[in-house]
């Protein structure tokens, strides 16, 4: 659909189009890329007596050329004939995402069939034997301290399960291939294709391993890294759903052709479709998880969709692809409100002050990041349901989290417990009510962490009397947790001792000020415009329509840009970062191919529309 057509069809469906529910996409863990399945298929197909997980020597591999047949080590779902049918579908397919996204094909894609076992055991290969077990080991236990997920929940065996179950096809940006799988069903496989050879487009154009992977594996270990870590957190997480976003618009509208229809002639269709990724048929390890995996699984989805139509439909073709490919959002806040991101707006990020000499002596740094709108609406539905979730999110203006873990725990046992993690968060709010209300939604909680938990009454004679703060102490199993709502802000500490919780506290809620929100900052990553690396005019609470306030925090000139000056501008960004609250979890996902749920809510929601 070219810009023309866009900008008229926005005048006519704005009204429709408005996504006032909360149906997003919610919340993620941390695991590099995992590199899509096909370069070690390949190699075990086209090389069986040695197995590497080497890329094909060849830019296309006819199914005749596979030694030994895909037959000899599992059923196949589909023939030889169809095989070959599939490998040609794929010009003829990238043509159609090219014209439909206007990103040029500048090379061809090569292609491979390959076998439910072989993709089995590449992602047990995963799991077991590089980094991301490692932090996958890492965010579990920051999300168990959260609260977001159960203490005694297995994540890597759920996920294993999850991505053997929905996992339909892969286009793996090392090796330039895209990967068709031998038991799903040709006409099944047809959109799943339109999906992955629109990643191999937007690889052509912009790098997908450089564009869409800026997270090292280190942990900030002082204040300048912090600070770092903070302005650049929500990133990837964003590019993930402009990614995701841009695949299934397009895939949408392969679905949508044969009837006549497209998301931008037809924008109601969104409305269908959210209802169909809501559920989970046919899916019984889906239907089983836990609330953060399954939000963290649509978000790039669900959430990346909309924003792909809203740009679409109001700037055009080329802002919804290559714009936004070449000017990515930076945080899930933009993603869920586009029209922020076609204005260059960015939310604030609360300032972290330098804690390191009160938490270093008996915390080594673990992580760091933002809290953002993803992840507090996650946190509030899954702590207050949806109508918690659907007053607080809006007013969510910012946030931010810290974890230490004890120097004193040793073994493994230890280390992957909670009780050896200390946690601090800060939560910034529109308003005063909201973060009273959020505070005590918090609090009402803690019962579902901790065992033991009981209000420490004695500790109110101590508590600060400066007239601007509200104290609330609990005693727990894994030690104290203090909640201080003052204004706006909400600061939580668990674990911390008493004494240091209340240095933090008011070393953290001073530093924010009264007047407009402080801002973390940083240089913009490569890649971004020039324009963009002034510094940031941040405005709290500006956006206002009849004297109400319609909106965050935020910022103009769409980076969280400046200082540093000591770092040189080509290492700035290359420097230690971490996803956000969620955001490696939503990586993991959106990085391991299109879900079959995906495509099931896509083809039912097309039926619907006959």
């Amino acid at each position: 659909m070219g810009d023309s057509t866009s900008r008229q069809q926005a005048a006519a469906g704005s009204d429709r189009h408005k996504r006032a529910s909360w149906g997003w996409g919610r919340i993620c863990v941390s695991t590099t890329a995992l590199c899509l399945v096909a370069a070690t298929v390949a190699a075990q197909q086209s090389a069986p007596a040695n197995p590497q997980k080497t890329a094909p020597s060849t830019s296309q591999s006819s199914p005749s050329q596979s030694s030994p047949a895909p037959s000899s080590k599992a059923p196949t779902g589909i023939t030889a004939e169809q095989a070959k049918q599939l490998f040609s579908l794929v010009d003829e397919l990238i043509k159609f995402s090219s014209d439909q996204t206007g990103l040029p094909i500048k090379s061809t894609v090569k292609r491979q069939l390959t076998t439910r076992t072989a993709v089995e055991s590449y992602l047990e290969e995963k799991f077991n034997e590089d980094q991301d077990a490692k932090r996958l080991q890492r965010d579990e236990i920051v999300l168990k301290k959260f609260g977001l997920i159960d203490r005694d929940f297995a994540l890597k065996p759920f996920l294993l399960a999850l991505l053997k179950e929905q996992i339909e096809a892969y286009y793996d940006s090392k090796t330039k291939t895209v990967n068709m799988l031998d038991w799903v069903d040709i006409d099944e496989q047809k959109p799943v294709l339109a999906h992955e050879l629109t990643h191999a487009l937007q690889d052509q154009h912009s790098d997908l391993e450089k564009w869409d992977d800026q997270t090292p594996d280190d942990v900030s270990v002082d204040s300048a890294g912090d600070t770092d870590h903070l302005a650049k957190d929500e990133m990837d997480t964003a590019r993930d759903a402009v990614a995701e976003g841009q695949a299934t618009a397009i895939m949408m509208n392969y679905i949508l052709k044969p009837l006549g229809k497209s998301l931008v002639k037809d924008p109601e269709v969104m409305d269908i479709l959210k209802q169909q990724m809501n559920g989970s048929e046919n899916s019984p390890v889906m239907a089983r998880a836990p609330l953060l995996l399954s939000e963290s699984m649509l978000f790039p989805y669900r959430e990346g969709l909309s924003f792909v139509q809203d740009v679409w439909m109001d700037q055009g073709q080329t802002a919804a692809f290559s714009g936004a490919l070449d000017h990515p959002p930076t945080s899930s806040w933009e993603i869920i409100n586009p029209r922020e991101y076609e204005k260059r707006h960015v939310p604030s990020v609360p300032l972290l002050p330098d804690i390191h000499p009160l938490v270093d002596k008996l915390y080594q740094p673990y992580d760091i990041g933002q809290v953002g709108q993803l992840d507090v609406h996650i946190l509030t539905e899954l702590f207050g349901g949806d109508a918690a979730s659907s007053n607080l999110t809006p007013a969510w203006n910012g946030g931010l989290y810290w974890a230490g873990q004890l120097r004193s725990a040793k073994s493994p046992a230890e280390q992957s417990s909670t009780k050896s993690l200390a946690l601090l968060y800060l939560a910034a709010w529109r308003n005063s009510a909201s973060a009273q209300a959020f505070a005590k939604l918090y609090a009402n909680n803690l019962g579902r962490k901790y065992s033991g938990l009981k209000e420490d009454v004695a500790a109110h004679s101590s508590a600060p009397n400066d007239g601007r703060s509200a104290e609330q102490v609990f005693n727990t199993q894994e030690g104290p947790v203090v909640i201080t709502t003052r204004g706006k802000l909400v600061f939580v500490s668990e674990s911390f001792s008493l004494d240091t919780a209340r240095k933090l506290s008011a070393l953290i809620l001073d530093a924010q000020g009264a007047g407009e929100m402080k801002m973390a900052q940083s240089r913009p990553p490569a890649g971004l415009p020039t324009e963009l690396g002034a510094p940031s005019f941040c405005h709290p609470e500006r956006v206002r329509r009849g004297g109400r306030v319609e909106g965050p925090a935020f910022c103009i000139s769409g980076a969280r840009v400046g200082s540093h000056e000591a770092q040189p501008a080509s290492t700035a960004f290359a420097s230690q970062t971490r996803q956000p609250l969620t955001g490696d979890l939503v990586h993991l996902l959106s990085s391991s191919g299109v879900m079959k749920f995906v495509v099931d809510a896509e083809v039912r929601s097309a039926a619907r529309l006959k």
